[in-house]
């Protein structure tokens, strides 16, 4: 059982580290393209199993994908933040030309992977992986929602001081300040959230939910990694395990909640072979407006992606 993680940053190298402490896989291979970089990584991971007591494997590679064949799943984590002075568009570019090339060398080499989409901006991203794969859209899906669903959790669990274990909830749409929040769906040991709080608590904290990310960033200078890269390897041990876990995760939607062609957040059963359905959720009509204005705003990025070409 192999897995490849795309990208040693700290986003990618979290996730590695996460699946070798795990034991998801017998194996896990980290590449990226800097000298050394993966390599490096991956050692200090694998000098970290007799202490943490695992038997997973690390193996570093400098953007030598023969390594990665035969991987049961993949995650790509690579891009580059967006710097002073480049626009949405150059970002978009960018990125986009990178996940496509890494989405080539991974189907030339697993050809029947499953593949997580971690860049960004993330809905796009997912959208060029998937054309460029030409797999169906069950094998190729994008991680945001799970890292959403935990900011908007922690959240409340600080507010209401309970575990976080016990809270659960549901986010929809797009990966940003357009996600559709679900209080209705959400609920704290089975009790629903909306007893337990008030409209105006709650209604904070669903806005700090939808910038969370952008928090991190003014706080470090740079995007957060630790939750993204274990919200992905948890979406990594749903599928090699077989588990059916529910989770959002963004995916190409052919009719599902009226949406044709955009590729948003939705719950979804993830088991052995990626995708094994997508929920719909009786959404009443300020959930349905909220969804249709994400989709508007992904379908624009789509958009621009399409026009580069």
């Amino acid at each position: 059982m192999k897995v490849t993680v795309v990208g040693a940053g700290n986003v990618g190298a979290t996730c590695a580290d996460v699946l070798a402490y795990r034991e998801v896989a017998n194996e896990v291979v980290l590449i990226d393209i800097k000298e050394g970089l993966s390599e490096g990584k991956a050692l200090d991971i694998w000098q970290k199993a007799p202490i943490d007591l695992y038997d997973t494997r690390t193996v570093g590679s400098t953007n030598d994908y023969t390594k990665t064949a035969g991987s049961e799943v993949v995650v790509i984590t690579s891009g580059l933040p967006r710097k002073p002075g480049m626009s949405r568009d150059d970002l978009i570019g960018t990125n986009a030309g990178i996940v496509k090339s890494v989405t080539e060398n991974i189907i030339k080499h697993s050809p029947d992977a499953i593949i997580i989409v971690v860049s960004n901006p993330l809905d796009v991203m997912t959208y060029q992986a998937h054309i460029t794969s030409k797999l169906p859209r069950t094998k190729v899906f994008g991680m945001a929602g799970i890292l959403d669903t935990a900011r908007y959790r922690a959240f409340l669990a600080e507010a209401l001081n309970v575990s976080p274990k016990d809270i659960q909830a549901m986010l929809l749409g797009g990966h940003g300040d357009t996600m559709v929040p679900l209080p209705r769906y959400t609920t704290v040991a089975g009790i629903p959230v909306t007893e337990l709080i008030d409209s105006a608590k709650l209604n904070a904290i669903l806005e700090r939910t939808k910038v969370g990310g952008g928090e991190l960033v003014k706080l470090m200078g740079t995007s957060a990694w630790y939750a993204p890269g274990s919200a992905a390897a948890q979406m990594v041990e749903a599928i090699v395990r077989n588990q059916r876990r529910v989770f959002p995760v963004c995916v190409q939607l052919d009719g599902e909640y009226g949406i044709k062609d955009c590729y948003l957040g939705v719950p979804v059963i993830l088991g052995k072979n990626g995708i094994e359905k997508i929920i719909e959720l009786d959404l009443n009509h300020d959930e349905k407006s909220m969804l249709e204005a994400s989709r508007k705003a992904v379908r624009e990025v789509m958009d621009v992606l399409d026009k580069l070409g």
